[in-house]
């Protein structure tokens, strides 16, 4: 009796490993760690663009909570310069549709403020920078336009909906297009 049990578990377990198959999954091999999805860090917070080229994470390679782009169409890390500044952290980061927009959280002087970045002009934008109150987990519109994340002013976490205004840049792609125009990959 007890060695039909341990049959019938050896069967069980081996019926359920070989269902344990890799269909589906499409993460690129890890190869040389330089340029790569994964690396030997822990990477977090990871949000794709609405067509899936684009991934944005946070991961502590070189020592520090950074953010990440990876273009899953070339199958490389895209620069992303003036964004992850020496001395401080970035983390918990969100992309716009097309992936011209990154809104994330950084703690450049000792406290988290809210930073949209444009990957066509380089630049990083504190939209939180008055606000007195902690900040965390924001997300951004398909279009980049509105900016939501939490708030906690007096012991409460609350939502906080922040419009950059009818001025500011749609982040829609043209048609036939995946990125903004200037975006390069990094070497």
């Amino acid at each position: 009796m007890i060695y039909q049990n341990k049959l019938l578990l050896a069967v069980v377990l081996l019926g359920g490993l070989s269902g344990c198959n890799n269909s589906g999954f499409v993460t690129p091999p890890t190869g040389s760690l330089g340029n790569n999805l994964n690396s030997t860090a822990a990477e977090q917070h990871p949000r794709f663009s609405s067509n899936g080229r684009y991934l944005v994470f946070a991961s502590d390679r070189h020592g520090k909570r950074s953010i990440f782009l990876y273009d899953r169409q070339s199958n490389r890390l895209v620069s992303l310069p003036g964004l992850n500044l020496p001395g401080s952290v970035q983390d918990q980061p969100d992309i716009s549709a097309d992936g011209r927009y990154l809104v994330y959280v950084s703690e450049q002087q000792g406290i988290g403020d809210i930073f949209v970045y444009d990957r066509l002009s380089f630049q990083a934008e504190n939209i939180t920078g008055n606000l007195l109150a902690q900040v965390r987990n924001p997300t951004i519109s398909g279009d980049g336009r509105f900016i939501a994340f939490e708030r906690n002013r007096s012991g409460q976490w609350d939502l906080e909906i922040y419009d950059r205004g009818l001025n500011v840049e749609l982040s829609l792609p043209p048609s036939g297009s995946n990125a903004p125009a200037s975006a390069t990959p990094d070497n």
